[in-house]
């Protein structure tokens, strides 16, 4: 039980969000009104997906060194489960974009960059499936993966903060939305931060430990007997 304290800390932390977030009474932004409580979630599941797609490129970069499909496992369901986080910021950024900047989509440095983000994530996705071999789809997937991680960076972060951008953090300062929100909102948002990326790494680990049940039924008898075990 002492290992899941995580786990019970971001039930916790996601349902003062929810309840904080739609229960308080926040200044009356701009334009923005009363869509600030999107802040609760837009952001957090961009990090998220950020913090998925790093794990699964720690993975994919320990599968390359070892030949180890627990870590293919790992490095495939955190890349899923990022692709899915991805996909959630993007829609309710584009919904936040309708309210506040008129239309779902302006070719925003930051729209477009985390677009081709979702577009090189998904391929990745297209490429598992279309391997049948699964050492092979493990190997070149893994290596796809590495140049992935090698672009997430610059395309969310590096490229668009030096461009004009209807977003905030522009001119290389990707924190300023976090350092202007105010007391009240960071109440309800850092702790909103922290409860979706531990959700998200909770459902990464969850899908890994059923990948690696599955290989371990399928595979019993090549396994090492600590297959199962944690890294």
């Amino acid at each position: 039980m002492k290992n899941h304290w995580w786990k019970a800390l971001s039930i916790l932390l996601l349902g003062y969000t929810i309840v904080a977030g739609f229960l308080f009474q926040f200044p009356d932004l701009p334009i923005l009104n009363e869509t600030i409580r999107n802040v609760f979630f837009h952001i957090p599941m961009w990090y998220s997906m950020i913090i998925c797609f790093t794990v699964s490129g720690v993975y994919a970069i320990r599968f390359l060194l070892s030949s180890d499909l627990r870590f293919d496992a790992g490095s495939s369901q955190f890349a899923f489960v990022g692709l899915f986080m991805g996909c959630l910021g993007m829609m309710t950024g584009m919904e936040w974009a309708r309210v506040t900047w008129g239309e779902f989509w302006s070719n925003d440095p930051k729209q477009l960059g985390a677009l081709a983000v979702l577009i090189v994530y998904a391929a990745y996705a297209v490429l598992r499936m279309f391997i049948k071999n699964e050492e092979a789809a493990a190997r070149i997937s893994a290596v796809f993966n590495v140049f992935a991680l090698a672009m997430l960076f610059p395309l969310i972060f590096i490229i668009p903060a030096h461009a004009k951008s209807l977003h905030p953090g522009t001119d290389g300062n990707n924190f300023q939305a976090l350092y202007t929100q105010s007391k009240y909102l960071r109440k309800v948002s850092l702790p909103g931060m922290v409860g979706w990326i531990l959700l998200s790494v909770w459902i990464g680990n969850l899908r890994m430990r059923l990948v690696r049940i599955q290989l371990h039924l399928d595979l019993q008898q090549y396994l090492p007997k600590d297959f199962l075990k944690k890294d």
